[in-house]
């Protein structure tokens, strides 16, 4: 079938070749036959042959249009970026005036996805045609895909602006705003600005921020006489906090612009007109008089401003104070401690802070920890804002949980309170960032769009990926508009990439995969971007090294579908990749494509040569945990007992990089991984229980070697071996009576030390960090009885987690097995007779920890405790006791039972 399907259109080819058929010829009929050769040619699967041909032909007869249409049209199906032959085509048939099939190639363009180049030319057909409410269709399309289109985002805004469409003609005229400032014409952007003065003067928002784009691309001067019309618009309708914001703006561009100097001074007047000090704080701060540096005044009067009769105050030893009276240049404040302090004017200024009535310290101190407590839990979104707002609308979650816990909050109720809390901050529209730190949140006079939150965040993140997570989250939304000029600057940030020059970083990488699953969706996204994986791919000094630094799981899935897509020797790849990428679609892909023996290569390659890198001994792993079970796995030849051998090897290996600090926190992983396999899992003890003594031997000498492993579990292997073979030997053993070094003890004391030290370093100690916490927050440290008492306790809970961790380390764990009852040991009961009164006395030998002098428990490191040890049955002894002489005889020894 595809060879006949081919044959034919060769023929085709040639007959128009030699025929030289014109123009005038063609129809629109004759290209839906095409179209019916293109539907065969699909279903035969012959779509890669037939586009070779067609692109071989063109090489020396560049304007066939048979070859130029199946050319282009099995481009546009696969989604290839290059739309040079359609474009071409069509170009032949405009220049021919031929405007049916113009129409009819546009619309077939059309067909894959928005083009510019067929919109554009589909307008000139119904210009043609006469069409006017169609070209108006084409416009509002052109328009979404041609970010740099004003002229015509202007003539749709004047179109609805005379049908009454106010709404569609503002968001029209936005984007021509937008654009022409893009291109630095200020005539068109002054007559737009007007527009939207007149028809949409409340969306304050915009015009701010729309302001700083004119001072950055075209000039500051220009953006100070556009914000003047949105000040007097303010002050009209008394939104002067807004008007003072705008006078800043403008003193910021020119901090000696006179009249934006008497605007803000007059609209402190209007804001502070019920305030007693208002006209002698605007003297005194010499906000009128032109020598003093205008920001300086304007700090200095609010400073100033904010001392009056009512207002709150805070001072870092006296706390939340109220401003009783305000009498010429003195101050009387009601401290809680220290009521009807007078203070100057001046040293208040320098010396207190000013807060709100709603700030959160004054509703500490002034309402019910129960009323504040519930309010808080109950209303997530009023406490946020009362946070935020309290310490100059910037705060981050570590300082929100600073103030609520535990002053209202518990560490427990924080918890389940700051997950409501993030996600309030996540999607509620009054919560933005600052634009400098996506950790920092503000709180918005005037709620915003998602899309415009989302924004925000994409521009104060910094980290890479983070923000290719905000754009996915962008794209996401229900109707989003991939014409804003938000999606236009986050995407544009992305295709920077996709033009730089130099080496391939992981950014060149994600960047490529990003835009590339964006222009798969929305094909008119990927005009002017040359998209080719292969010359990326190519580039790439270190594959592995670069797939790790993709910090996306979603990137790093789409990486490895190209290299399989587009690679050759994909397989090869795959195999060297798999150590770092752990990733089961690897092993599928394999696995489909039927490279089972790569499989097994790459198996047998992780369990040889685990020493080298912590990427392969995190594969073994890997492999053990999801593997095993596969059919090809056990034509590895990889035996239980060389399993566990890598195994023990990987723990005593992770044991030694913590220890030297390389690598700690990935380490740690793979040891609590491996360890768990081997103690948590049983398979350890499962493989003991039937292994013969040489392979037992083997085994337990490894663990034994492992200096770091908790001894409790060298005691437990050790127990279960002698339990399911009582006649094993171990290699070593003597008899022993105590160690060399270290601390002798028993299971129990050692899990009770264990337990203690948990409970100081889990409950106590952050415990006592948090009454620091609290009571650095009262203020002066020299006279604050509560810090000293919580940095005494400090000291003592350091004090004894040290001295735990010291014996617990030297610790070392007793095997009740190796007791010899031929002389007395650590483990023993000891049966003395007391030759001076012919009594019998019995002590057990056990260690410090187990100590009980008044139940006759004593430790072998205690006087009486070392003359006892290693006597045996009828030797005789003497111990001074308070200068007393008194001699022993040893009657009998006996197990301690465990």
């Amino acid at each position: 079938m595809p060879e006949a399907l081919l044959k034919n259109v060769q023929e085709m080819l040639n007959e128009e070749k030699w025929t030289r058929a014109t123009i005038s010829n063609y129809s629109t009929n004759q290209f839906k036959e095409l179209d019916i050769l293109l539907k065969e040619a699909r279903d035969a699967r012959a779509y890669d042959e037939l586009k070779q041909l067609c692109d071989e032909h063109l090489v020396h007869t560049k304007n066939s249009i048979i070859a130029l249409y199946l050319s282009g049209m099995i481009a546009l199906s696969r989604q290839l970026i290059d739309d040079s032959a359609m474009v071409n085509l069509a170009t032949i048939f405009v220049d021919n005036h031929k405007w049916s099939i113009v129409k009819y190639l546009c619309e077939r363009i059309l067909d894959y996805g928005e083009s510019k180049f067929a919109l554009r030319t589909l307008a000139e057909c119904y210009k043609n045609d006469n069409e006017e409410a169609s070209i108006y269709d084409i416009w509002e399309r052109l328009v979404k895909v041609d970010y740099e289109e004003a002229d015509l985002a202007k003539a749709l805004g004047e179109y609805y602006e005379k049908q009454a469409k106010i709404e569609e003609a503002v968001d029209y005229y936005k984007k021509a705003l937008h654009r022409y400032i893009n291109k630095a014409l200020f005539t068109n952007v002054r007559e737009i600005w007007a527009k939207l003065i007149e028809y949409n003067k409340d969306d304050i928002d915009f015009f701010l921020h729309v302001q700083k784009k004119i001072a950055k691309n075209i000039n500051k001067d220009k953006a100070v006489l556009l914000l003047n019309d949105v000040y007097i618009y303010c002050k009209e309708k008394s939104d002067i906090d807004t008007a003072i914001n705008i006078c800043k703006i403008i003193l910021q561009y020119d901090e000696r612009d006179e009249p934006a100097r008497k605007e803000i001074t007059e609209c402190f007047r209007l804001k502070y007109a019920g305030h007693s000090q208002l006209e002698e704080y605007i003297r005194i701060s010499n906000l009128t008089q032109k020598y003093r540096n205008v920001h300086e005044a304007i700090t200095d009067f609010e400073k100033h401003i904010a001392f009056d009769k009512g207002n709150f105050v805070f001072h870092r030893t006296w706390g939340i104070g109220r401003i009783a009276e305000v009498k010429g240049d003195k101050i009387i404040i009601d401290f809680a401690k220290k009521r009807d302090h007078s203070m100057d004017l001046k040293m208040a200024v320098n010396a207190l802070q000013t807060i709100s009535k709603n700030h959160i310290w004054v509703l500490k101190a002034t309402q019910k920890k129960e009323k504040l407590h519930d309010r808080v839990k109950e209303d997530p979104v009023w406490a946020l804002k009362t946070v935020i707002r309290s310490f100059n609308n910037t705060c981050d979650i570590k300082h929100m949980k600073a103030e609520l816990v535990p002053s209202i909050l518990s560490s427990g109720e924080w918890t389940t309170w700051s997950g409501k809390a993030r996600e309030v901050l996540k999607v509620d529209p009054s919560f933005g960032v600052s634009p400098d730190n996506i950790d920092i949140f503000t709180v918005r006079d005037r709620p915003i769009s998602i899309e415009e939150k989302l924004y925000n965040e994409f521009k104060a993140e910094r980290n890479f990926f983070e923000r290719v997570v905000t754009i996915r989250s962008y794209v996401s939304q229900k109707d989003v508009e991939l014409d804003s000029e938000y999606f236009t600057e986050m995407f544009a940030y992305f295709s920077a990439y996709l033009r730089t020059k130099g080496q391939i970083t992981e950014y060149v990488v994600a960047s490529y995969l990003l835009v590339k699953d964006l222009v798969v969706r929305y094909p008119h996204l990927g005009a002017g971007l040359s998209l080719n994986f292969i010359e990326i791919f190519e580039s790439i000094e270190d594959v592995a090294s670069l797939f790790l630094s993709l910090k996306d799981a979603k990137l790093k899935e789409e990486f490895l579908h190209h290299i399989q897509l587009f690679v050759p020797d994909w397989p090869e790849i795959y195999v060297k990749l798999f150590p770092f990428a752990l990733s089961a679609s690897i092993i599928a892909s394999l696995k489909k494509e039927g490279y089972e023996d790569k499989l097994i290569a790459m198996t047998q390659y992780c369990f040889e040569n685990y020493r080298d890198h912590r990427e392969i001994r995190d594969a073994v792993i890997w492999i053990l945990k999801n593997l095993e079970d596969e059919s090809w796995f056990k034509k590895t030849g990889l035996t239980m007992e060389r399993k566990l051998i890598v195994l023990i090897h990987i723990l005593n290996i992770t044991y030694r990089e913590i220890e030297n600090h390389r690598d700690t926190t990935e380490n740690r992983k793979i040891n609590k991984q491996v360890y768990a396999l081997l103690f948590k899992g049983n398979v350890l003890n499962i493989f003991i229980d039937d292994a013969d003594p040489d392979t037992i031997t083997r085994i337990y000498t490894l663990i034994e070697d492992v200096k770091d492993l908790d001894p409790a579990d060298k005691l437990n292997l050790r127990n279960r071996i002698l339990q399911k073979h009582p006649a094993f030997k171990f290699i070593g053993d003597t008899e022993k009576t105590i160690v060399s070094r270290g601390l002798l003890v028993t299971m129990s004391k050692f899990e009770e030390k264990q337990r203690e030290l948990a409970h100081i370093m889990d409950v106590e100690v952050p415990l006592n960090s948090k009454e620091i916490g609290y009571a650095l927050s009262l203020g002066d440290l020299r006279e604050n009885a509560e810090y000293k008492a919580a940095k005494e306790k400090q000291d003592l809970l350091n004090s004894a987690a040290a001295k735990l961790k010291d014996e617990i380390e030297r610790a070392q764990l007793f095997d009740p097995s190796t007791i010899n009852l031929n002389r007395a040991s650590f483990g023993t009961k000891v049966l003395l007779t007391n030759e001076s009164t012919g009594e019998n006395e019995e002590y057990t030998i056990l260690g410090p920890w187990e100590s009980d002098p008044d139940n006759r428990i004593i430790s072998y490191l205690s006087p009486l405790g070392g003359a006892i040890l290693n006597k045996k049955v009828g030797e005789k002894f003497s111990f001074s006791i308070n200068d007393e002489k008194v001699s022993y005889a040893v009657k009998e020894i006996t197990a301690v039972s465990f």
